[in-house]
């Protein structure tokens, strides 16, 4: 009977971070679909701002907390291979998408400067191996200086989206703060109490939007501070409070996960499929006459209704089958996709 009890619970924290992760990624497809309906919306602006305050660095967060193996031989060559060939592949697709689809002016093929979600890989990459650094530090000195760096840099003008240098310095502090955190740490989260204060939180947060007046880049973590205008000591104060805004709600959100399994949370397991498909569909949709029939209806209803369908697309094994040997180089999920249909087929 305990050992039943374990199994359910050990399922259900495994369940949790999927589900985490499935949801998390329905909300990186919706904050690029609201994208085009923020600039003369307030309502939607600051729904955007919100998302923005904390999906990727939640994503990040749990990335971190899954990348305890750092150390482990052969670690490096396989995150290599899994983020960074993808992460080339995909670049020059997005080149050649800009240049026929965009009507771009010429092809550019540059593989240090990330086209729009890739970042991320190229991020998240780097922040695997500043762990050989950081941990051989203690926790929160390494927190401390993570934290000063992801400050700092905002001082320097060159350090943009080039080589996403300036997102990997603002954003690993999540990474590292998911690194050292366990899974008691989320037991914790879910407790009646905290998943209460989160839900206030969010809500005073989101309210607090409206009345706060700031340019919503600086969620991004892509830009020096001088593109926000004069550079002096008080931007760090900024950084630094966004910095205290987004753990808050990065954790908010984190409590607020279901940890039961449900019929989406395999789903979780595929986000990078999503994550690096659905900016094709988004791009597209920006250049369509669907994006002028939804902005005549302003309906937040439709574009939440519309990502999640999107991510349930991107999600199916039929996706996954066919995009699965530019995705990770293989093509196992293939030959079981048509073993499978032979065999309904002698079937039938």
């Amino acid at each position: 009977m305990t050992s039943v009890k374990m199994g359910d619970c050990m399922k259900n924290r495994e369940s949790y971070f999927d589900n985490a992760k499935f949801i998390l990624i329905i909300l990186v497809v919706f904050g690029h679909v609201i994208r085009s309906f923020i600039d003369d919306n307030e309502f939607m602006l600051n729904v955007y701002k919100l998302v923005y305050t904390f999906h990727m660095p939640a994503f990040i967060l749990i990335s971190g907390f899954f990348a305890k193996g750092y150390n482990k031989k052969g670690y490096v060559q396989k995150i290599f291979k899994k983020l960074i060939i993808p992460y080339l592949i995909f670049q020059g697709i997005y080149s050649v998408y800009y240049f026929l689809v965009e009507s771009g002016n010429t092809l550019a093929v540059d593989p240090l400067d990330p086209h729009w979600s890739l970042w991320f890989l190229m991020s998240l990459f780097f922040w695997n191996l500043f762990l050989f650094a950081y941990t051989k530090l203690d926790k929160r000195l390494a927190m401390v200086i993570a934290i000063g760096l992801g400050i700092a840099i905002g001082y320097i003008d060159s350090a943009s989206n080039y080589l996403s240098v300036s997102r990997t310095f603002v954003f690993f502090p999540l990474f590292l703060a998911g690194f050292y955190l366990d899974k008691s740490h989320f037991r914790k989260l879910t407790a009646v109490k905290v998943r209460l204060a989160s839900i206030a939180l969010l809500l005073v947060t989101f309210i607090a939007y409206f009345y706060l007046d700031f340019d919503y880049e600086w969620l991004f973590g892509s830009k020096p501070y001088s593109a926000f205008g004069d550079v002096d000591a008080a931007n760090a104060f900024i950084r630094l409070g966004f910095y205290s805004l987004t753990f808050v709600l990065s954790f908010s959100f984190l409590s607020l996960i279901p940890k039961r399994n449900f019929f989406f949370t395999q789903w979780g397991t595929r986000t990078f499929y999503v994550y690096l498909l659905h900016g094709f569909i988004v791009r597209s949709f920006r250049n369509s006459e669907a994006l002028e029939w939804l902005k005549d209806y302003q309906s937040i209803t439709l574009i939440i209704l519309l990502s999640i369908l999107l991510t349930f697309i991107l999600s199916t094994n039929f996706v996954k089958t066919v995009t699965q040997p530019i995705i990770e180089l293989k093509a196992t999920n293939l030959k079981k996709y048509f073993k499978n249909r032979e065999e309904k087929v002698q079937y039938r």
